[in-house]
């Protein structure tokens, strides 16, 4: 990280950069860090210190070095690379970052007034000048229900939450939180219901309130929360679905989502799909993409959407 500016505010700059990505780190190793002495880098953490940023410090071996946290936020030092790296994410998950009314583009209009002109530059200029195609599909969380669900999470606390369905149906729930997840683009609570003990996950832009309640969540599973959040997104939802699809279980299971339900072996070359959804509509248009032959042989409202769409799929290539 040597550098050729000298000036003790550059070099204490660095040198909280150093110690916020080291946590722990030496004055023999900040030293060298910086391309300084160990009197220089004790020099420059005495200069953080007095400027009211909290570096502590701890003898031994596996001592060192440590910003604390204080009353005053220590700054933040940005690299070029960083600073773009931040307004490319935000571009890329947020489409209104260049409305200053927006609270995230309020808060990266922040963060780029506070960086360094030469740091910024370029940031600045990537975010006014790129054009973003709004995701139709995205679904924004309310910030306070999504806080108040990952804090539950890392509490292990049970909550009470209040959803709203698609249909516009809502109900109360009482779960247990045990993470939330971020898949393509839309966020979900994966969780334990109390009533009849079973693994559910919700849309978390979908949970209208959240109270906490007393006691301890159940534990989780040991299972990555993803694999847990696609094995049961299509349960507990308002319409059956029970399909026969003629192939083998290894066959259609690589390639079918597994979002799409649970997979049973019926038979050599027969394989049953059960789940269940809140649009019919929309998973009989999944299933019209199935490589293979297939029978829809339970749920009535799945039978009449999957009719439909066959009906309108065979009406675009009937010779009239």
């Amino acid at each position: 990280m040597a550098t050729s500016d000298t000036s003790p505010t550059s070099r204490a700059l660095l040198a909280l950069a150093e110690l916020q990505a080291s946590p722990g780190t030496t004055a023999a190793g900040l030293a060298a860090a910086l391309g300084v002495s160990e009197r220089a880098a004790r020099r420059y953490v005495a200069i953080l210190r007095e400027s009211g940023v909290p570096v502590t410090s701890v003898r031994g071996p596996y001592g060192g070095y440590r910003v604390g946290r204080g009353v005053r936020l220590p700054p933040l030092v940005f690299g070029p690379d960083e600073a773009l790296g931040l307004v490319m994410a935000v571009l890329d998950g947020h489409h209104d970052v260049r409305d200053r009314a927006d609270p995230v583009g309020s808060a990266l209009d922040k963060l780029l007034r506070a960086l360094p002109e030469r740091v910024a530059a370029q940031a600045a200029v990537v975010r006014r000048s790129t054009a973003t195609a709004p995701d139709r599909a995205a679904a924004r969380p309310d910030p306070v229900v999504t806080t108040a669900l990952v804090q539950a999470c890392a509490d292990h606390r049970p909550v009470r939450v209040r959803y709203r369905a698609e249909s516009g149906h809502e109900w109360d729930a009482d779960v247990d939180a045990w993470s939330v997840v971020v898949r393509h683009g839309r966020w979900y609570l994966v969780c334990r219901r109390h009533d009849g003990d079973a693994v559910r996950t919700y849309r978390v832009d979908r949970v209208l309130t959240v109270l906490t309640l007393p006691g301890t969540a159940a534990p989780a599973p040991d299972v990555d929360p993803v694999v847990l959040l696609e094995e049961h997104l299509a349960q507990g939802w308002e319409h059956d679905v029970d399909v026969l699809i003629e192939a083998a279980y290894e066959d259609v299971a690589r390639r079918l989502p597994t979002a799409l339900g649970r997979l049973e072996p019926v038979g050599p070359a027969t394989t049953r799909l059960v789940a269940t959804t809140s649009n019919p509509v929309w998973y009989a248009q999944q299933l019209a993409a199935v490589p293979v032959p297939f029978r829809v042989v339970g749920g009535p409202e799945m039978r009449a959407c999957v009719r439909d769409v066959g009906a309108r799929l065979v009406a675009a290539v009937d010779d009239v």
